[in-house]
């Protein structure tokens, strides 16, 4: 499992890197294909960015892979992860290095490389097993659930309406411990037209996109306050609700008045209920800002990814595999994350699903990210357990 992990971290597989995305689908179907099950290599459509300079265009992806055994089993249970990293073929860390006998530091060994060798030691051995009749299953490895799974989301919806149960192998805890409800996360982009003019010359007759950005970010940031200021109504940050302005871009030399400028926004929240409240604040900040005269504000984007609360049905899931887990000493337990992850979707298509079966690490989403190693093989027992615990 290490030297899989080491060789598959090692090969860039951003989002955006389809050929470095098209190498790890066919390692993962070649694996697949070894079990006997029916695999598919599945091209996607490209997805809609908007670049620094406002403009939307069609970003080309790597293959999804798609593999279903026993579809007519008593039992159905679904097991993803996704391909794809957040480091670009241009960032500086690209391989794996050794930091003891136990710990790996490389881009993606935790998120969600070691999740992906872990899915597939568990499925593997599942097959060994005495037990596998009992229990059929469907895997979806799609390669950009990073940037929110635009053009994948309707495989997943798919795969959650012909299974019982669902396995997703995104990082456990830090300390091992399992996720219960996730927050949900909506990304928006704001693209801000201004009009271009000599800063010293004919400085009047411009229209400064910049500083309608910095009305727009004003606007939104007031959420965070507590205070909803087009309705006068509590968000309520202490439930959870965040908004986090990423990235600004725009403007070019001093002496021009900047025509164009690109807000980046996430927002999260642990409660459906909230988002209805949250699209009327973003509608009214940019509606403040396209105010300014000779100022229009183009709004895209949304929640990809709805609050994912911990039902009964998964909750029933969740019992399950804390009771697999003591079979291996692992006294496991569940908290709530912030984070998000194709486990949203599928509870969204209404699959009860638990998301965080993938190893133990942390540092994700930077050069520091870790896997410890003696986790992997943990996981994958403890995958097997809840697969023969589901099958009976």
């Amino acid at each position: 499992m290490k030297r899989t992990l080491i060789e598959w971290a090692n090969h860039n597989s951003h989002t955006y890197n389809a050929a470095g995305v098209g190498w790890m689908a066919a390692r993962v179907q070649e694996r697949l294909q070894t079990l006997g099950a029916k695999v598919n290599r599945i091209d996607l459509p490209s997805a809609e960015i908007i670049n620094d300079a406002g403009e939307r265009i069609a970003q080309p992806l790597g293959p999804a892979v798609y593999a279903i055994k026993r579809p007519d089993a008593k039992v159905k249970v679904f097991l993803g992860i996704h391909i794809d990293t957040v480091f670009a073929v241009d960032h500086p860390f690209q391989s794996v290095r050794e930091v003891d006998a136990n710990t790996l530091n490389g881009p993606g060994v935790v998120d969600a490389k070691g999740g992906l060798v872990v899915l597939l030691t568990a499925l593997e051995a599942l097959e060994r097993s005495g037990f596998a009749q009992t229990t059929g299953w469907e895997v979806l490895i799609n390669p950009d659930e990073e940037i929110g799974s635009p053009s994948s989301v309707s495989l997943l919806s798919e795969c959650a309406k012909r299974n019982h149960f669902g396995l997703v192998f995104e990082p456990a805890l830090p300390d091992g411990n399992l996720v219960g409800a996730r927050k949900g996360s909506g990304v928006f982009t704001f693209v801000i037209h201004g009009k271009a003019a000599h800063a010293g010359r004919d400085f009047g007759s411009g229209r400064n996109a910049i500083v309608a950005a910095a009305e727009l970010v004003r606007e939104l940031h007031r959420a965070n306050t507590g205070i909803d200021s087009s309705k006068d109504r509590d968000i309520n940050p202490g439930e959870g609700v965040t908004f986090n302005i990423g990235k600004i871009t725009g403007g070019g030399p001093s002496n021009v008045v900047p025509d164009r400028c690109v807000v980046t926004l996430n927002v999260r929240t642990m409660h459906p209920h909230d988002i209805p409240l949250i699209n009327r604040h973003i509608e009214h900040a940019a509606e403040t800002a396209g105010r300014i005269d000779g100022i229009r504000v183009e709004t895209f984007g949304g929640f990809s990814s709805p609050p994912k609360p911990l039902d009964e049905l998964s909750q029933k899931l969740l019992d399950i595999i804390i009771q697999a887990g003591r079979q291996l000493d692992l006294n496991l337990t569940y908290r709530p994350s912030g984070g998000t992850c194709d486990g949203n979707k599928l509870a969204a298509a209404g699959l009860p699903v638990i998301d965080s079966m993938g190893p133990r690490g942390g540092h994700l989403h930077s050069p520091e990210e870790f896997v410890s190693v003696d986790s992997l093989a943990e996981r994958a027992k403890l995958t097997l357990l809840t697969l023969h615990a589901l099958g009976k």
